[in-house]
């Protein structure tokens, strides 16, 4: 009985031990081949998220991109240096710039033959020149920081000494960035950015091996029996990523601010104010699903939009309320951008405030220059809006006679308002109606009002 129960043990360890070698081992393949923007951003902080949820046993990361914003490449780079299990990137061709970064923060590289890494110089988007050097100072620093969280491993030198050496040389990474630094031992010309190619970068330590392909990596990786299971946007990731890209919001402050202005200067048309609503919607709505927007955010902005109508139509002039609506709507626009909690600001990075600001301040100018645009086309005969104006022309020979100029007379006078002016609309002098305009904002009927000036036939009124 005792051999028995023996043997049964023994069968069952063996039986337990052969599963567990022959478990099969979990890929998860997250692509990254497109510019680094937003929305590549988002690509990759979800793949991460459903590897994690998948319990992948190791993430690649399929690299083919030239670079892109740095703020989302150092986001990238560090949900990358924080993830529990081992990273490996594949480069297919490209890892250029921010995809240099990129790379080097994974546990891991592996290029394809003929691909190249490196040349993560900072260069304005629009001109490709270099940026001034406190960009490149940021750069060189992430670089370096990146190289160095891989630690330092043992080597053997010719003279059979062992010695401590960075995993990722600090230096060659930081000579990614700057032509200015140079690196003794490969070279001592320092008018060029380095780049790798991939025989190259396993040479100097920043390629582990030359493979073909995502399932050639995993292959030679000697993990046993393995699947491969791939990140796929769905729809609305590609939607979200184009909603939070920064020139779109730009647009969406802009058409907030040129249709809230419009419908303050016209109001009951409807237009211009659906049209800021839908902006402010399409603003906040991918901001809050994805936490980065609060509820009392999006009521900060409620609030300030209320102000500056209470401003215009309840209190006349300009003054505390209407500024302090401004600086509600500024302030809920840049908060809801950067990923705060209750105003601290210690786990925001310093480029996503430098990138909301220039968002916010871009939208608003190009509010301004949408303004000065419509306001000499709005309402015109064949402009833009043309339904907003009265398109009649009262010709003479349809009978139609000029206005009389005695009117002027009346400048000084009190009258009644006979409509509301909103700002335009009629006054009552002396039991005689006249078209008027007010200069008070919005007046009620039956108010009594000033008559200050005689324009174009046209009285102007204030309380």
């Amino acid at each position: 009985m005792k051999k028995f129960c023996l043997l049964s043990a023994i069968v069952i360890f063996c039986v337990i031990n052969c599963i567990s070698t022959n478990a099969l081992c979990k890929v998860y393949e997250v692509p990254l081949t497109d510019e680094v923007n937003s929305t590549s951003w988002h690509y990759v902080n979800n793949g991460l998220q459903q590897a994690k949820a998948a319990d992948a046993d190791i993430v690649v990361l399929h690299i083919n991109t030239y670079g892109g914003a740095v703020d989302y490449a150092d986001s990238i780079r560090t949900a990358l240096l924080n993830y529990p299990k081992p990273v490996y990137a594949f480069i297919d061709n490209n890892a250029a710039s921010a995809g240099a970064l990129i790379s080097i923060a994974c546990d891991s590289i592996f290029m394809r033959n003929g691909a190249n890494i490196g040349a993560a110089t900072v260069v304005d988007g629009i001109s490709g020149a270099a940026m001034p050097d406190k960009y490149q100072s940021y750069m060189r620093s992430m670089m370096r920081a990146t190289a160095e969280s891989h630690g330092k491993t043992y080597k053997i030198t010719h003279q059979g000494d062992t010695i401590t050496a960075w995993l990722r040389d600090p230096l060659i990474a930081e000579a990614m960035v700057d032509p200015r630094t140079a690196v003794p031992h490969i070279g001592d010309d320092s008018t060029k950015v380095v780049t790798f190619t991939a025989n190259e970068a396993i040479k100097y330590g920043f390629c582990e091996g030359i493979r073909e392909s995502v399932d050639d990596v995993v292959k030679n990786l000697n993990v046993g029996e393995y699947t491969i299971q791939s990140y796929k946007p769905s729809t609305w990731d590609k939607v979200f990523g184009f909603l939070t890209n920064p020139a779109f919001q730009a647009i969406l402050v802009m058409i907030m601010i040129a249709g809230v202005y419009y419908e303050l200067q016209s109001p009951g048309i409807g237009f211009p104010l659906a049209a800021s609503l839908i902006a402010a919607l399409l603003y906040f709505a991918p901001l809050y699903m994805s936490g980065s927007a609060e509820s009392w955010e999006i009521l900060m902005f409620v609030a300030g939009l209320i102000a500056i109508i209470l401003e215009v139509f309840v209190i006349p002039g300009f003054g505390v309320v209407g500024i302090s609506g401004i600086v509600l709507i500024v302030l809920s626009l840049l908060l809801s951008a950067i990923n705060n909690i209750h105003f601290s600001f210690e786990s925001v990075d310093i480029s996503d405030i430098y990138i909301s600001m220039a968002t916010i301040i871009g939208g608003v100018l190009l509010g301004v220059l949408l303004i000065v645009y419509l306001s000499h086309k709005i309402g015109t005969k064949k402009g833009f809006m043309s339904f907003t104006a009265l398109q009649l022309e009262q010709k003479v020979d349809e009978g139609y006679i000029g206005v009389p100029t005695d009117i002027s007379k009346h400048v000084g006078s009190t009258a009644t308002a006979a409509t509301d002016l909103r700002p335009s609309g009629k006054i009552t002098i002396d039991g005689t109606d006249f078209d008027a305009v007010s200069l008070s904002g919005f007046i009620a009927q039956g108010s009594t009002v000033r008559v200050v000036r005689c324009e174009n036939a046209q009285l102007y009124v204030k309380i």
